[in-house]
């Protein structure tokens, strides 16, 4: 999670960054990949980000978090703030293809000032979503996906560059996935001229917000790849610079390369199904599969479902309806934070939908994830560093993180196969 600007004597805004201490908390090498330099940066938990926030005075608050994580910090600050004149503006949203768990994600981020939306059409499903269940959808702001950007494809590279983009929970079993390994493979031995890349969100060892229990690293060990076939790992912006086609089956990648007019395909391989995600680009255009890829078929996007989808075919557009320059996506954004750090008398006390009352059989195990109580006080126990934990501590959390992937990506998958016996 990242606040900022802060008000202070350094000119213009100052960040600062708090990365919540979990599974999924980023290696040095993600953050540098995201791009975004801190002033300052440190991993805390919870119940420690909150008594940060309660100390320290910031004007805007980016909660970047998954859904839980959203709503226990909203509950949490909640608490935290109730004797406070005033509060920074407190922004989140649902980033990428959101097509799964759409009312559930939205409804844990609901009780933030901005509830940032992808498109034109996400912006119009999230608004359903919360005037369905009668919570205020006012937060609901229509941005552009975050990292668009990169030089329009003009032509074909030395080498011809195919790109796969993984995932890194579809999909989920270890068939499916080695067969889309397989089928990668096969089309570097058929295409030797062909340079072939598999682009991993994560090295071994790290995680993102998905847990990966079969890694493409390990399942094409045993295929022996030819030599025009290659791992790569880091920003999908610069891979992207030199990509002739990229296929994928539901990453968000696929917006990105359809941005820049790359030629881009969503496999049909393992079926347009839900579970998938694939059944998102329904209407695309760009479903086709590797035998239509082999056979040297190459799918035309189609521009209407692309504007819809708030993609800049080659950064010119952005919307439909709203036109503009990619750049200008986030204005709305802006106008309206503005506004509400000018608000006369200060904001309005967070009122997420999800109280006690709404929700008593789900809320409090979600704060109690996070350490919290039902009214978003830390639980007795709660853990909560002072101090940055000497070095024993941290080669006893390294060791535990290691053992938890471990059992992830080990010994859960084979006591998962034992009980289906």
């Amino acid at each position: 999670m990242e606040t900022g600007p802060r008000e202070g004597a350094q000119v213009g805004p100052v960040l600062d960054g708090f990365l919540l201490r979990g599974r999924a908390t980023p290696t040095p090498r993600q953050l540098e990949e995201v791009g975004v330099r801190a002033d300052s940066l440190r991993e805390v938990t919870a119940v420690e980000f909150l008594r940060t926030m309660a100390e320290e005075s910031y004007d805007i608050l980016v909660l970047a978090l998954v859904g839980g994580g959203v709503q226990a910090m909203l509950h949490g600050l909640g608490r935290v703030w109730e004797n406070r004149t005033s509060r920074p503006v407190v922004v989140t949203g649902y980033v990428g293809v959101v097509y799964e768990k759409l009312a559930d994600g939205l409804l844990l981020r609901h009780g933030a000032d901005l509830v940032l939306a992808n498109s034109r059409q996400d912006a119009d499903r999230f608004r359903a979503v919360y005037e369905g269940v009668g919570a205020d959808a006012s937060s609901v702001t229509e941005v552009a996906l975050p990292f668009l950007g990169g030089a329009a494809y003009e032509g074909e590279h030395d080498p011809y560059t195919v790109v796969f983009a993984a995932q890194p929970s579809v999909p989920e079993n270890r068939k499916d996935r080695t067969y889309l390994l397989n089928r990668l493979v096969q089309h570097a031995r058929k295409h030797p001229e062909r340079e072939v890349l598999l682009k991993l969100r994560s090295k071994p060892g790290e995680h993102t917000t998905h847990i990966e229990e079969l890694p493409y690293q390990k399942l094409v060990q045993p295929l022996d790849p030819p030599a025009n076939f290659r791992l790569v790992y880091g920003n999908m912006g610069e891979v992207l610079d030199r990509t002739d086609l990229l296929v994928t089956v539901s990453s968000t990648a696929a917006l990105e390369s359809l941005h820049r007019r790359i030629p881009t395909v969503v496999l049909t391989d393992l079926g347009v199904r839900e579970a998938l995600g694939n059944h998102h680009f329904v209407g695309s255009g760009c479903l086709a599969s590797w035998d239509q890829l082999d056979a040297g078929h190459r799918p035309a996007p189609d521009e209407e479902w692309v504007a819809r989808q708030g993609v800049v075919a080659g950064g010119t557009s952005r919307t439909e309806s709203g036109g503009g320059s990619y750049e200008s996506a986030f204005d709305a954004a802006r106008e309206r934070i503005a506004k509400l750090l000018d608000r006369p008398g200060g904001l309005p006390p967070l009122a997420p939908y999800y109280t006690p009352v709404t929700a008593p059989g789900y809320l409090p195990g979600i704060l109690a994830r996070h350490h919290l109580g039902p009214d978003g006080s830390p639980l007795p126990g709660a853990p909560a560093a002072d101090k940055e934990p000497g070095p024993v501590r941290q080669i006893v959390r390294r060791a535990a993180r290691g053992a938890y992937r471990h059992g992830v990506q080990r010994v859960a998958p084979v006591i998962r196969r034992m009980g289906e016996l």
